[in-house]
């Protein structure tokens, strides 16, 4: 079984950057047509997909975070990171890390579901 665990700090300052880390357990992130994606939900609204990792590196973000966001991997301790820069107030959420399961044509992604989730995070961006 898949296992995703979330770590980082709680609490981030305003205008610095949010960095996450997800460990990966029961499977590797570089095998074939799977991705690695960062979700998050803000307080009394739904869920928001970041973006995601490929098994081969690649990267791909919601347009209305894809300028402040960047996911990179450590294949060698399976784990992905998730980096948010010039945080405010808005990006308080409870932050998820889950596995996308997807076919890839070898030019379009088709997603097909997230079957693998972690617990989720809080994370507060206050002074």
């Amino acid at each position: 079984q898949v296992q995703l665990q979330e770590s980082g700090p709680g609490l981030v300052n305003p205008s610095q950057t949010l960095s996450l880390t997800c460990t990966v357990s029961g499977g590797s992130i570089t095998t074939n047509n799977y991705y690695w994606s960062w979700i998050r939900q803000p307080p009394g609204k739904g869920l928001e997909w970041m973006g995601v990792i490929t098994y081969s590196g690649s990267n791909y973000y919601s347009p209305s975070l894809r300028s402040r966001t960047s996911i990179s991997r450590d294949t060698s301790k399976n784990q992905f990171t998730l980096q948010l820069s010039s945080v405010t107030p808005e990006d308080t959420a409870v932050y998820y890390c889950a596995r996308m399961v997807a076919y890839d044509s070898g030019r379009y992604v088709y997603p097909a579901e997230f079957d693998y989730w972690g617990q989720g995070t809080q994370v507060t961006v206050s002074a």
